[in-house]
């Protein structure tokens, strides 16, 4: 019930905040063109409280349903114009004009992407190197020679020094083709080539987290290398020690700290022979594994903590406010440019249509992302906030795209687009968002 009320408020708080960056754009350009706001609203249906203020006495409402906006022009095809505001209504302002209005709300969501990512650049930027894991045998890595350690220095042109833009690369690579060619370095420091081929399975290793078991390659995590051992604990009574790389517990081997934690987890109380190497020889122990309350059940405890991130596969990058300003700019523009292609891929059939996501796994997102703190909060902002600016200029005739499209018709034209045109045009865009929301809710509930 907790994470439901988190998902459901965390979700809240994320839709509401990027509606009013893009329902302000409208509001404050329209403004500024000198167009009439009857009514600026976050969310739909019934105002759950209403303020009224301004010249124009403009209703400033949130409204009952957090899934939405919109502002409200006056506008001469709704009603009369009364004398005092003749000029002023959205139709009867120049289409330039009512272009830029419409323009004005996914600007803004590019503008807010570009600021949240700029307060996250602000300070430097500290990643994990991009390094191969974990390769399964028999697998795409494995056949295309990939080895635990890796660096991936870059994926076909693109230079990688963090897992965001090597794992995009990657998807830009393998939908084209089918083929992943990347540079590695080894632990040695030799460069060599290696190009995974995946060949009709792109497809498929585009749905949502299937692409490293689909490739049979995991981002690199930490060895099972004891770092502390703590005090009265089972490890301590083993005599491990701070350096000892555990491989195997009760004859089933591991490799990285996290495989070591799934193991020992399930044996509370329980004795467990353990195989370790030290100094380069092999070893065993068997001792009785302690337990702690875990999310209230009682787990397996060994007592040891794992070593630092090695330096050297740390990355860490400094920018001055004017180049963190820079880097936040390509990067929302990165983050568009792939996102329009990934979107069109979609409609050719290359990426799976899974990724679709609705509302439902919006709030998960938005959840687990609350819990992990607030800079991984503005992240899913950024994100969000750009496929909303993105998926608002396609020119389907109820999103801000279509509108454009019939300014376009009626500057061509000389006069606005027929009555029955308008009509039709609205039936077919609110029939393609019906399919794509069905889509959507199908994803999320699967």
């Amino acid at each position: 019930m907790t994470d439901f009320l988190i998902d459901l408020l965390a979700f809240i708080a994320l839709i509401s905040i990027l509606v009013a960056v893009h329902e302000y754009g409208h509001y404050i350009v329209g403004r500024w063109s000198g167009m009439k706001v009857l009514r600026f609203s976050i969310g739909f249906g019934k105002p759950i409280w209403t303020r009224v203020g301004g010249t124009d006495q403009t209703e400033y409402c949130i409204s009952a349903v957090p899934l939405g906006g919109y502002v409200r022009f006056l506008d001469s095809r709704d009603g009369i114009v009364e004398a005092e505001d003749e000029g002023r209504a959205f139709d009867q302002r120049p289409i330039p004009a009512r272009i830029a209005v419409l323009l004005a709300g996914p600007a803004f969501n590019f503008i807010f992407a570009i600021l949240a990512y700029w307060l996250l650049m602000a300070g430097g930027v500290t990643d994990i190197r991009p390094a191969v894991g974990v390769v399964s045998a028999d697998s795409y890595a494995a056949k295309a020679g990939l080895q635990y350690g890796d660096k991936i220095i870059a994926v076909g042109d693109v230079k990688t020094s963090a897992w965001e833009e090597t794992l995009v690369a990657m998807l830009d690579e393998m939908v084209d083709d089918g083929r992943i060619p990347m540079t590695l370095e080894s632990d040695d420091g030799r460069l060599r080539q290696a190009v995974i081929n995946v060949a009709d399975a792109r497809t498929q290793l585009t749905e949502p987290g299937a692409l490293w078991d689909g490739l049979g390659l995991h981002p690199w995590q930490p060895p099972a290398i004891v770092g502390i051992v703590s005090e009265g604990s089972a490890a301590e009574k083993a005599d491990l020690q701070p350096g000892d790389q555990i491989t195997a517990i009760d004859g089933e081997e591991l490799v990285l700290f996290a495989d070591l934690t799934a193991i020992v987890e399930p044996k509370a109380g329980q004795q467990v022979s353990i195989d370790f190497l030290r100094d380069g020889y092999e070893r065993s122990v068997s001792v009785i594994l302690g337990s702690q309350e875990k999310d209230g059940e009682r787990v397996g405890l060994l007592g040891v903590r794992r070593t630092a991130v090695p330096e050297h596969m740390i990355s860490r990058r400094s920018f001055t406010p004017v180049e963190s300003l820079q880097a936040a700019v390509t990067k929302t523009w990165s983050t568009t440019a792939f996102t329009v292609r990934m979107l069109g891929r979609m409609v050719t059939g290359d990426v799976s249509m899974k990724n679709i996501s609705g509302p439902i796994k919006i709030a998960q997102i938005a959840g687990d992302s609350v819990e992990r703190g607030w800079r991984y909060f503005v992240g899913i902002l950024a994100v969000i906030s750009i496929s909303l600016g993105v998926l608002n200029l396609l020119p389907v005739p109820v999103l801000d795209g279509g509108q454009i499209v019939y300014q376009v018709v009626e500057g061509i034209r000389g006069g606005p687009m027929t009555e029955r045109a308008q009509i039709l045009g609205q039936q077919i865009g609110i029939l393609a968002l019906l399919i794509l929301m069905t889509f959507a809710f199908y994803n999320d509930l699967t």
